[in-house]
């Protein structure tokens, strides 16, 4: 192959870790976010999305790992597999909260696996779902890279929640390309396959988040008219000029370029701050506190 299968030189280190422990059996509040049901709800219906599909993620970069020629793509093929793991692990706990607090957790999980391995792994070519699987941790990792980069982003969040999305957004960080390189270098995927996943994980994505919060709103007991206020003020505080989206759509953009590759967006900035902080404490919720304080 022409091009090279090494990462640029300004890649992280994949690192997997283990046994983290955020506290989630603590007392944390139902509405951990400020007291704010939508913002808790957005992060809460996100968190039970992980576990199926890091396992869908895992299958679909697997798929190609018999043809990966490369020891260093075969390696961080590997650590990625075990980072998104520990995320699906750990997104299982905190996600026993949310059925503690009447959330179908289960009827979710179900139509994740349906719709993704009863329907696009059964349907569709492997190279089409690996570039879903590309899409999705581009979409991940721009969040990872804009929810922290200001301090007010996340400033009311409980901070052993905080720090569980801290270490998420830098592990995904450190893999975001691993999906991307295999999907061009090995699969040998095209630029229309790359876009059309893309396409269509931008709708499917927050669609399906939007669908569970739904639910969570209901199962939470707000009227209809409640629940009006609470989509028109949440949906205003996502897409608003300078809302949690706005930071993150030119990084989001460059994905359509032809020649991309997701280093090309760089290290996350307070990356090093929160690798310093967990290597010298092994206590994530500090290292979490550090991520929040670095940002602007």
């Amino acid at each position: 192959m022409a091009d090279d299968l090494h990462h640029p030189p300004q890649a992280h280190e994949i690192v997997p870790r283990q046994d983290l422990d955020f506290g989630l059996g603590g007392d944390i509040p139902k509405y951990w976010f400020g007291g704010d049901p939508f913002k808790t709800r957005f992060f809460d219906a996100l968190s039970t999305l992980f576990p199926e599909g890091e396992k869908f993620f895992i299958a679909c970069v697997r798929d190609y790992r018999d043809r990966i020629s490369d020891p260093e793509l075969q390696q961080q093929v590997r650590d990625f597999t075990r980072q998104e793991g520990q995320h699906g692990m750990v997104h299982t706990r905190f996600n026993d909260r949310l059925r503690q607090q009447g959330i179908d957790v289960d009827r979710i999980l179900k139509f994740q696996v349906d719709l993704m391995f009863g329907f696009f792994r059964k349907h569709f070519p492997r190279a089409f779902t690996l570039a879903q699987t590309a899409a999705a941790e581009h979409m991940t990792a721009i969040m990872a890279h804009g929810f922290f980069a200001r301090r007010e982003t996340l400033e009311t969040a409980d901070p052993r929640i905080r720090a569980m999305y801290a270490w998420h957004a830098i592990e995904e960080i450190e893999h975001k390309a691993v999906a991307f390189d295999v999907l061009q270098k090995v699969a040998g995927a095209g630029y229309f396959t790359r876009i059309l996943a893309m396409l269509q994980v931008s709708w499917s994505f927050p669609l399906h988040v939007f669908m569970i919060m739904r639910h969570m709103f209901k199962v939470d007991g707000f009227s209809l008219r409640q629940r009006a206020g609470l989509w028109l003020r949440g949906l205003w505080w996502l897409y608003k000029p300078g809302g949690l989206y706005a930071p993150v759509i030119g990084h989001y953009l460059a994905y359509f370029k032809p020649g991309y590759h997701p280093w090309e967006a760089g290290q996350m900035g307070s990356y090093q701050r929160w690798r310093e902080t967990y290597d010298a404490t092994g206590d994530p919720i500090a290292a979490g506190n550090a991520l929040h304080a670095y940002g602007v």
